[in-house]
């Protein structure tokens, strides 16, 4: 079996500290970089691409809301014209700055209050992919599991990457707990890998309630922040190779060779 860990990085931010960014870098398979409407500068991305590029692990554009006060967490509705600029033109600044250090961006994955809408909005789901077929049509689509991202970007003919999140409880109808919510995180490593594990091998979300969503998973994310960050990326990586899964790159990955 073949995964992919992937991470949200670059998010420098008075909100979010990327402390954490090099060493998750070593660990984790590809980068999701913040473009500079959420979080980040050139400054970050350029740092990001570089350690990305040492480590062999792919990067992609993530793509907010612009929203720095709120970190791209406040939901807006924007016109579809809009979300198809915004998305565009983020994509397009991280492309012109990995070119520039010899890499190219491989995927994209939505953050934030876009991606939760996305995750629900068939409407928007289809603008956020015609956005990136036009960016780049080659390009990777990094969209959570059995979302409404999933259906437009296959819909579309797009290259579609699974994800589950290693370190958030899922509600019995496939969403993530709320952030406002006590059960909504898991911050025990050890919880977390096996929670990742039992996803993996089971091609199944794992439900707060115990229920099991059949679904399919390419990609398990990794989230940067908090104490225990690095410490439970290192349990997921190190479980997942001891499971005998094989861990890439997304672009490496065979089915999208």
């Amino acid at each position: 079996m073949e995964i992919n860990i992937n991470c949200d990085l670059g998010e420098s931010s008075k909100l979010h500290s990327t402390e954490n960014d090099p060493l998750l870098l070593e660990i984790v398979n590809s980068a999701n970089i913040a473009c500079g409407y959420h979080a980040g500068d050139k400054g970050t991305m350029e740092r990001t691409i570089e350690i990305s590029k040492k480590n062999k692990v792919s990067i992609g554009a993530h793509p907010s809301f612009k929203d720095l006060e709120n970190f791209g967490r406040k939901r807006l509705d924007l016109p579809p014209n809009e979300v198809k600029k915004l998305v565009i033109d983020q994509i397009d600044i991280l492309s012109k700055i990995s070119n520039n250090k010899g890499l190219k961006v491989t995927h994209v994955k939505p953050h934030g209050a876009l991606n939760n809408m996305a995750c629900e909005n068939y409407d928007l789901a289809k603008t956020i992919s015609e956005a990136i077929i036009e960016a780049n049509k080659e390009l990777i689509f990094l969209v959570p599991t059995g979302s409404q991202m999933e259906k437009a970007g296959k819909k579309l003919g797009m290259k579609i990457a699974a994800e589950i999140f290693a370190d958030r409880n899922y509600e019995d109808n496939g969403n993530l707990v709320s952030r406002s919510k006590k059960n909504a995180l898991i911050t025990d490593p050890e919880i977390a890998k096996n929670h990742v594990i039992k996803m993996v091998e089971n091609q199944a979300l794992n439900c707060y309630s115990g229920k099991q969503i059949p679904c399919e998973i390419d990609s398990v994310c990794v989230h940067g922040d908090g104490e225990n960050a690095v410490n439970t990326a290192k349990e997921i990586r190190d479980g997942l190779l001891k499971a005998g899964v094989t861990l890439n790159p997304l672009d490496k990955m065979k089915k999208f060779i």
